[in-house]
């Protein structure tokens, strides 16, 4: 921006001083975009290094789980050995292991189903909302740079 004297603002036609005012306000409206948009990008740059924190987090409690998932596995094998064991005094071993492996089955469809309908409520993996206002966020700083 210019820094003019009261001396040659007076000297000056209105014009010339509206031109210059137009000028200056153009400017700084540019200024205010690009700053705007560095703005964006570091807010951007930011959320992708916070989601990277938090994945590596998470990462390490998943990996936890995923070991107590196993030994809980392991348990739930031994429990119907268990129980097929313990049928075998009532019936035969293969009419004991189909009534073990027919309750798990009436406890797992069930459990599937529901697994299923709450991944379908989910619907895609992708942030709709968050890439919507993206887009309305470049647009309108398109819109206002042209």
């Amino acid at each position: 921006m210019t820094i003019v004297d009261s001396d040659a603002a007076r000297q000056r036609s209105t014009v010339q001083l509206v031109k210059d005012l137009t000028q200056q306000a153009t400017t700084l409206v540019h200024q205010e975009i690009e700053l705007a948009k560095v703005e964006l990008n570091e807010n951007l740059e930011l959320a992708k290094a916070e989601l990277a924190d938090k994945g590596k987090k998470a990462g390490a409690g998943v990996a936890v789980l995923a070991a107590a998932g196993v030994a809980g596995l392991l348990a739930l094998g031994t429990f119907t050995a268990f129980v097929v064991l313990a049928l075998d005094g009532v019936m035969p071993n293969w009419a004991a292991a189909l009534c073990v492996a027919a309750l798990w089955a009436l406890v797992a469809v069930p459990l599937a189903l529901y697994g299923r309908n709450k991944i379908q409520e989910v619907g895609t993996p992708v942030p709709e909302k968050t890439i919507e206002s993206l887009k309305e966020d470049v647009a309108w700083l398109t819109h206002q740079t042209s």
